[in-house]
């Protein structure tokens, strides 16, 4: 409330010191050639109220109802009607001031008074230099409404952008973890001396997936011990059936990018991979050259009629892709001799 009284009140006195302006500008315009100060005092006097009704009239009614509304009709009506208004009020003027003032004596009426055309000229140019401000200072609060919806819209997409993804890695880490546990209950069973190796490098996992993934970036150079130590976790399951390899050539390892964003496809090599004689055989590529990176995931299977491409993992990472790297990405499945390869291309920023 207090600052609806302060902007009201600053308000009042900018429009009374601006009307005290134009008061002194009719006072100097109709002192040329003339030096009769009661007369140029009260016709500018009378020709002030005159002035502030018309621009009045044209800023507070005729510009907002109808020439931003474009009822452009209306406009060239009551603009007329307000024409003639300000054109009669300004007769009244000269003439009440010719008789009451000068006496009827012509010629103690200043020379710029005596024109009631240039008189009519001097008012609208008032009314003009107003209208055009407040054409300007409607276009700067459209602008900045429209510039401060803009951000809105921006910041809102941002938050169901940033909550879907958070969203899909929930929905990954327990797919990650359903298969691990899997993993551990098979070695339980059967009484393994694997099983307390298997469960340290779950918790190492685990900490991975508690601490790290919430970010939203890791350096690479984490995500690549996170990947190493799930591969070691999968040749303690598969022993000596797994043919695995994972070279990675990678310029700078401080790089930040998403985490868990090559987990699903590795996973996924894992738990639909097939074994082709007697062996497992998993290829893992990571090359990250100035900015781009280059990730490729090859793993032995057998045809089926079923699609491998539509685990909750694989799904899940398209649509992560969609969200981080959109028009920057591009992702290959693709099955050949009796291999299923996934290939990714990411341009990277350079910031990144």
């Amino acid at each position: 409330m207090f600052t609806n009284v302060l902007n009201t009140t600053k308000s009042f006195f900018l429009h009374f010191f601006f009307w005290i302006g134009v008061w002194f500008f009719f006072v100097y315009f109709f002192s040329y050639n003339s030096t009769d100060t009661v007369y140029i005092t009260w016709f500018s006097s009378l020709l002030l109220p005159i002035t502030i009704i018309t621009t009045y009239i044209t800023t507070y009614v005729l510009i907002p109802k109808y020439l931003l509304t474009k009822q452009y009709f209306k406009l060239g009506l009551y603009g007329f009607y307000t024409l003639v208004l300000s054109t009669y009020l300004i007769v009244l003027a000269i003439y009440g001031s010719f008789i009451f003032i000068t006496q009827l004596e012509i010629s103690k009426v200043p020379p710029m008074g005596r024109n009631f055309i240039f008189i009519l000229i001097l008012v609208y140019l008032v009314v003009g230099l107003t209208s055009f401000i407040s054409l300007l200072k409607h276009n700067f609060n459209v602008q900045s409404k429209f510039k401060t919806l803009e951000n809105k819209i921006l910041e809102t997409n941002l938050q169901i952008k940033q909550q879907e993804l958070n969203y899909l890695k929930k929905q990954i880490h327990p797919h990650f973890l359903f298969n691990t546990l899997n993993t551990i209950y098979g070695f339980a069973l059967k009484k393994s001396e694997h099983t307390p190796d298997i469960i340290l490098k779950l918790s190492n996992l685990l900490d991975y997936i508690l601490y790290q993934v919430q970010k939203p970036k890791v350096q690479i150079n984490e995500e690549v011990a996170h990947i190493k130590e799930y591969i070691e976790l999968e040749e303690i399951r598969f022993k000596d059936r797994l043919l695995v390899s994972f070279i990675n050539k990678i310029d700078d390892t401080f790089l930040e990018i998403p985490p868990m964003l090559f987990m699903p496809f590795i996973e996924n090599a894992f738990k639909h991979g097939s074994i082709v004689n007697h062996f497992l055989t998993i290829e893992i590529q990571l090359t990250i050259t100035d900015s781009n990176l280059q990730f490729e995931c090859k793993n032995s299977f057998i045809d089926t009629s079923a699609d491998e491409s539509s685990g909750i993992g694989l799904e899940n990472i398209k649509k992560r892709l969609q969200l981080l790297y959109p028009e920057k990405h591009e992702l290959m499945i693709e099955i050949i001799d009796a291999f299923f390869i996934v290939t990714l291309e990411i341009q990277l920023e350079k910031h990144e």
